[in-house]
C-alpha cells in the first residue's frame, strides 16, 4: 500500500464504520442518548437548577425544610484548598453534614418552628495569593459527581470554588488534654536538676591514724578506721566548727569544789586547739577565784579590775585587738586566754555591777569568738544574773560526791522554774560528772550520769586523772581516755550552740 492508496477496501464507506463521537452525534448510542440529553462535562460543574417549589398554603410548612431538620445538619467542618495559580486547579470547601439531634419535645406553638434545619454555609474564594506558587506545587483534580447525586453532589459556587457534600457519622467529642509546657523550658529544667557535675564527690575515706590500725596504715597497709576513731573524728569535727557571731558559755554550780574551774580550763582548751580562734576563759568568781592559779601567767598581773576602766578605749573604733595583750594572759600550750580575778582581795573590793559587767561582756564579744566563764558560788550576785542573761549554753559541772550533784540539780529545777529563757537554758543544759575519787568507779560517775537525763540535754562522765588534782592543767598532761573524754563532752557542749 502506497501513501496515495485508500484506506477504505472497494466497496467500503467510511461511514460504515462509525466511531462513538459520531455516534453521539447522531444519537445512534443506546448508552447516551441524543446530544441535547448529555450533559457537557462544564454542565456537570455548573449550579443546579434550582426548581421552583410552590408556596406553601396557610397551616402547612415546607417538607424540604422538615425533611432536612429530620436527616442532617450541614456545618462546614474540613476545608481543603488547592493552589489556584496552577492551570485548571479550583479551591474547593468540602463541609461535612453530620446528623442532627431530635430536638426536645416543647408543647409551645413555636415548637415545630424551632425543629426546623439550620443549614451552614458552605464555603467562600479563598484570595488570590500576590505572589506565584512555586514550581513543586502539586494540584488534585476534584473528579465529577453524578447529576442525580442528593447528598454528596459537586457544583460550582460564586468565584469559581466547588463545594462537595458529604455525611459522615457523628464524632464523639474528646477530653481537651491540658497544656504542655514550652519545650525550652522543660529542656532547661531538665539541665538545671540532672545536669551531672564535673567534680568528683568527696567519699574518700582517710585511713586508720591510732592504734594497731593506725601502725599498718604507716608501713603503707591501709585499713579502714575503728568505730572508736570514727566517733573521735565526728567529735573533733564538732569542737572544730566557728558559729556566726560570739557564744557564750556559762559554767555553774552553786557548791564551791564542784570542779568548775578545771572544767572551765578543758573546756578552752578542746575548742582553742581545735577550733582555733581566739578562746576566752574568764573567772567571774568574786570570792577569790583558783582560775589563775591554775593555769598560765603572762608577763604581767593584770586581772578583771584592771580591764574595767579601760572597756570604752576598747570599745571604741580604732582601738587594735593586740591592746588586749595588757589584761589577759595567753596560754602558749593550749592557745586560749585568761581572764583572771584578783584572789588575794576581798569581794567588796572587786565587786562588779550589772552594768560593768555588761561592758566587760561587749569587750569579750568584741575580740573573742567564744567566752567560757567560771562562775562564782553566789546565784544572787549582780555579775551571776547578767552572766545567765548572756550565756547561750548552760553547763553544770559536778563530781561523783552526792552534794555536788544535788546543788546542780537545784540549780536546774530553780532556773526552770523562773521559765522564759532560764527554762530553755536549763532544758538545753549539759552535765559534766568528773570522778574525783582515785578509788572510784565509772558505774558510780554513770549512776550521777543517768541522775540528770530528766534534767538536762546531755550528761557526760570524766575519769579519774591526777593531772586534774592540783598545780597547772595542760592537756598534755592528761591520760588518753581523760582526753577522749573531754573531747566528747566538749562536743555535747558543741551541740547546743
Amino acid at each position: 500500500m502506497t501513501d496515495n492508496d485508500s484506506a477504505w477496501g472497494p466497496g467500503e464507506n467510511p461511514e460504515d464504520f462509525p466511531t462513538r463521537a459520531s455516534r453521539r452525534r447522531t444519537g445512534r448510542d443506546p448508552g447516551t442518548g441524543p446530544i441535547s440529553e448529555v450533559p457537557r462535562f462544564a454542565d456537570r460543574l455548573s449550579p443546579a437548577p434550582q426548581v421552583p417549589q410552590p408556596a406553601p398554603q396557610q397551616g402547612q410548612q415546607s417538607a424540604q425544610p422538615e425533611r432536612q431538620s429530620e436527616d442532617t445538619v450541614r456545618r462546614p467542618v474540613l476545608d481543603i484548598r488547592f493552589d489556584e495559580s496552577a492551570h485548571g486547579v479550583r479551591t474547593m470547601s468540602v463541609p461535612v453534614v453530620l446528623p442532627q439531634q431530635p430536638p426536645a419535645p416543647s408543647t409551645g406553638p413555636a415548637a415545630p418552628a424551632a425543629s426546623a434545619a439550620v443549614k451552614s454555609t458552605v464555603s467562600a474564594p479563598v484570595p488570590q495569593a500576590p505572589t506565584p506558587a512555586p514550581k513543586s506545587t502539586v494540584s488534585t483534580p476534584v473528579p465529577p459527581a453524578p447529576r442525580n447525586a442528593p447528598e454528596g453532589r459537586m457544583h460550582s459556587e460564586a468565584g469559581g470554588t466547588t463545594t462537595a457534600v458529604t455525611t459522615l457519622p457523628p464524632v464523639p467529642s474528646a477530653p481537651s488534654a491540658p497544656a504542655e509546657p514550652p519545650r525550652q523550658s522543660r529542656r532547661q529544667d531538665s539541665a538545671e536538676g540532672r545536669r551531672r557535675s564535673f567534680l568528683a564527690p568527696d567519699n574518700g575515706t582517710v585511713p586508720a591514724e591510732t592504734g594497731f590500725r593506725g601502725l599498718l596504715s604507716r608501713m603503707g597497709v591501709r585499713v579502714a578506721p575503728s568505730k572508736r576513731e570514727l566517733i573521735s573524728r565526728a567529735h573533733t569535727r564538732a569542737v572544730s566548727q566557728h558559729w556566726p557571731g560570739p557564744r557564750t558559755i556559762s559554767v555553774v554550780n552553786g557548791k564551791g569544789g564542784a570542779n568548775k574551774t578545771p572544767t572551765t580550763v578543758m573546756l578552752a582548751a578542746v575548742f582553742a586547739r581545735n577550733g582555733g580562734g581566739p578562746v576566752l576563759a574568764w573567772d567571774n568568781n568574786e570570792t577569790r577565784g583558783t582560775l589563775g592559779w591554775r593555769t598560765e601567767q603572762g608577763p604581767h598581773n593584770s586581772s578583771v579590775m584592771d580591764l574595767l576602766p579601760e572597756t570604752s578605749q576598747l570599745l571604741a573604733p580604732s582601738a587594735q585587738s593586740a591592746l588586749l595583750a595588757r589584761y589577759v594572759h595567753h596560754q602558749t600550750e593550749d592557745k586560749y586566754d585568761v581572764l583572771r580575778s584578783k584572789p588575794d582581795v576581798l569581794a567588796s573590793e572587786q565587786k562588779v555591777t550589772a552594768d560593768d559587767f555588761d561592758a566587760l561582756h561587749e569587750v569579750a564579744s568584741k575580740y573573742f569568738r567564744l567566752n567560757i566563764v567560771d562562775s562564782g558560788n553566789d546565784e544572787t550576785a549582780e555579775r551571776w544574773l547578767r552572766m545567765i542573761h548572756h550565756t547561750d549554753q548552760l553547763v553544770i559541772a559536778t563530781t561523783t560526791l552526792e552534794e555536788h550533784a544535788e546543788a546542780g540539780a537545784l540549780l536546774l529545777e530553780a532556773l526552770r522554774a523562773r521559765g522564759g529563757k532560764y527554762a530553755e537554758l536549763s532544758q538545753n543544759a549539759v552535765v559534766i560528772v568528773s570522778q574525783s575519787d582515785k578509788n572510784g568507779t565509772a558505774a558510780q560517775a554513770q549512776h550521777i550520769a543517768d541522775g540528770f537525763a530528766q534534767l538536762a540535754r546531755s550528761a557526760v562522765t570524766i575519769p579519774y586523772d591526777v593531772a586534774l588534782l592540783k598545780g597547772r592543767i595542760r592537756w598534755g598532761s592528761l591520760k588518753p581516755a581523760t582526753q577522749g573524754a573531754w573531747l566528747a563532752a566538749a562536743a555535747a557542749v558543741a551541740d547546743g550552740l
